[in-house]
C-alpha cells in the first residue's frame, strides 16, 4: 500500500509536531558522549574564552544546517538521489561515507550508554550496552516507530537540559566573564571551533531532521518557513545543552577544583554536586547516548532506504540490525579507538562534501524547480564548506598518519 503523505498546513498540530521531533532527533543526535567530553575538555583549555568559540561554531552550524533542511524540503529529495543527480555516483559515495561514520560511532555510542547505566545502576557497562541496545530497538518495533521516536527524544532532550541547567546553577559560574569573554576573547583556537560544527552538523547528523521531515510528508515550497524555524531550532536546542555545560565546567575550573583527565564530564558532575550529581551524569550519559543511538541507525539506513524498493520495505529490520551489529561489536571487541579516530577524520570531510553538493543542486532547475535559494544563505553555506574542508583535510594529511606509525 502506498504511504500516504501528510499535506503540510501551517495551522496543523500534528505537523508541529513533527517539526518539534525533527528537531529534536537532530538536536539529541549531536549530543552523545563526545559531544560531553569535547565541551568539557575544551573549557578546561580556554577557561571563559570557550563561550566564543561556542558563538562561532552556532552561526556555522545555523548556517549549514539551514542551507541543507530547505534544499532537502524544496528538492522533495534525500541527500544521496540529490547528490546522484548533481553527479552520477556521488549520492552512492555519500551513503557510503555516512553509513561508515554512523556504524563508527554508534559503537561509542553504545559504549557511552553502556557507561551511563553503569553510573545509575553499578551493573556492567556491557550488559548496560546490551539493555540500552534493547530499549532503542523496541522504539522501531512499535506501529507507529517515527511518533515513538519523535516523543522518546524530546523527552529525553528536556532531561538532559533540565539536568544540566540544575548543575551549571549549582557550581555558580562566573556569569559576568564567560559573556565577556563570548564577545572578546582572550584566546581563538580554530581547530576547537571546527571541532565542535563537524561534532553538532557533521556525518550524517545533519540530515537526521531533514530526512525525518522527508518521511513525515513536510516537504515543498509552502512548508519551507517552518522547515527553517525547525531547522534553527534544532541547533539551538544543542546550543543550550553546549551552553549549560560549559557553565558548569566553568564554575568548577574558577574554583581551581581538579577535573578527573580519565572521565572529564563525569568529575565535573560529582565535583559540583557530590554523588547526586554523579548519578545526574549517569542519566545525561544514557540519555544522550542512547538518543544518538537512535538517531544514527534511522539517519544512517535512511541513506540506502532509496537504492532499492526491498531496502525500504525492509527499513525497520534493517535499522534494528544496524543497532544490533553496533552493540556486538562494542560488546565482543570494544572500541576500536584506531578505527573510531580515522573514521572521525573521514566524518569531518562529509560535512563540505555534503553542503557543497547541495548548494550546487540548490541552483538546478531539474532539482529545486523555480525555487531561488537566497544568497546570503549559499554565501554562508560556501564559507562553511571552505573552512571544514580546509581543516578536515589538514586533519587527514597530519594526524591520520600518526595512528599507524
Amino acid at each position: 500500500m502506498k504511504k500516504q503523505e501528510v499535506k503540510y498546513t501551517k495551522a496543523s498540530k500534528g505537523n508541529r509536531s513533527m517539526l518539534m521531533g525533527a528537531a529534536f532527533l537532530m538536536a539529541t543526535s549531536a549530543i552523545g558522549p563526545g559531544f560531553l567530553t569535547q565541551t568539557t575538555v575544551f573549557t578546561q583549555q580556554l577557561t571563559a574564552s570557550f563561550g566564543f568559540v561556542i558563538l562561532i561554531s552556532i552561526l556555522l552550524d545555523i548556517f549549514a544546517q539551514t542551507n541543507v533542511w530547505r534544499i532537502i524540503a524544496v528538492s522533495e529529495k534525500r541527500g544521496q538521489d540529490i547528490a546522484n543527480m548533481v553527479l552520477p555516483g556521488l549520492g552512492y559515495v555519500l551513503a557510503v561515507l555516512i553509513v561508515m561514520g554512523g556504524l563508527a560511532f554508534n559503537i561509542g555510542n553504545i559504549a557511552g550508554a553502556g557507561l551511563g547505566f553503569q553510573v545509575i545502576t553499578g551493573i556492567d557497562p556491557r550488559i548496560g550496552a546490551a539493555i540500552s541496545a534493547v530499549i532503542a530497538i523496541l522504539i522501531f518495533v512499535i506501529k507507529e516507530a517515527g511518533k515513538a521516536m519523535d516523543r522518546f527524544t524530546q523527552i529525553a532532550g528536556f532531561v538532559m537540559i533540565g539536568l544540566m541547567l540544575y548543575v551549571a546553577i549549582s557550581t555558580a559560574p562566573p556569569v559576568g566573564e564567560a559573556a565577556l569573554r563570548t564577545f572578546v576573547p582572550k584566546e581563538i583556537d580554530i581547530l576547537s571551533i571546527v571541532t565542535l560544527v563537524g561534532g553538532t552538523v557533521g556525518g550524517y547528523i545533519v540530515f537526521a531532521g531533514g530526512h525525518r521531515l522527508l518521511d513525515a510528508g513536510i516537504k515543498g515550497k509552502d512548508a519551507l518557513p517552518q522547515v527553517t524555524k525547525s531547522s534553527v531550532f534544532g541547533i539551538l536546542i544543542t546550543s543550550v545543552m553546549r551552553v549549560a555545560l560549559f557553565l558548569a565546567v566553568l564554575g568548577v575550573v574558577s574554583k581551581g577544583l581538579q577535573i578527573d583527565p580519565a572521565n572529564p564530564p563525569a568529575s565535573v558532575f560529582q565535583l559540583a554536586s557530590g554523588n547526586v550529581g554523579y548519578k545526574m551524569f549517569g542519566i545525561i550519559m544514557w540519555a544522550a547516548a542512547i538518543t544518538s543511538v537512535i538517531g544514527a541507525a534511522y539517519t544512517s539506513v535512511s541513506f540506502f532506504k532509496t537504492f532499492s524498493p526491498k531496502i525500504e520495505q525492509n527499513q525497520r529490520g534493517i535499522i534494528i540490525g544496524f543497532i544490533a551489529l553496533s552493540t556486538i561489536c562494542f560488546v565482543t571487541i570494544g572500541r576500536p579507538v584506531n578505527i573510531l579516530v580515522l573514521v572521525g577524520a573521514i566524518n569531518a570531510l562529509i560535512l563540505p562534501l555534503a553542503l557543497g553538493t547541495l548548494l550546487v543542486a540548490a541552483y538546478k532547475k531539474d532539482i529545486v524547480g523555480d525555487y531561488r535559494h537566497p544568497f546570503f544563505l549559499t554565501v554562508s553555506g560556501a564559507f562553511v564548506v571552505v573552512i571544514m574542508a580546509l581543516m578536515g583535510g589538514y586533519t587527514i594529511i597530519n594526524e591520520i598518519p600518526k595512528l599507524w606509525s
